[in-house]
């Protein structure tokens, strides 16, 4: 007399379908919590509005190709142009790109204009017509 019975021989299959179903809940969370905005994107106040008496102009400067901030006329390196700025009393900018300045030349003037505690908004110029 035999009380337990014998397993079988063969292998019993594995079932798919709760695989399946594991797979699609993963699937739909990771959609749902994803940003689908691109992460390489640099967000940028491009508002010029501010407490100064109108009628007087916000000065621009402008990131050469090269990294160099070029304002009123003269060019130099971030820090320099960061310190004739707050020289002069100017606390506000609008900041321009050359049409062959490079990312990272923005993102190191932006960040020598705020250490300098010089609010720069970014002027976003049309492109040339031929």
């Amino acid at each position: 007399m035999q009380l337990v019975d014998q397993p079988p021989r063969r292998p019993l299959p594995i079932r798919l379908t709760p695989l399946i179903d594991v797979v699609f809940i993963l699937l739909v969370f990771f959609m749902l919590t994803t940003r689908l905005l691109p992460v390489s994107t640099l967000a940028l106040d491009n508002q010029t509005a501010t407490a100064r008496a109108p009628g007087d102009p916000v000065p621009t400067v402008t990131v050469e190709a090269d990294g160099q901030l070029r304002w009123q006329g003269t060019t130099g390196d971030p820090n320099a142009i960061a310190a004739r700025l707050r020289n002069a009393g100017i606390t506000e900018v609008n900041l321009a790109t050359a049409p062959e300045a490079r990312l990272t030349h923005l993102t190191g003037a932006l960040s020598q204009l705020d250490s300098a505690h010089i609010r720069a908004h970014w002027q976003r110029r049309a492109p040339a017509t031929p």
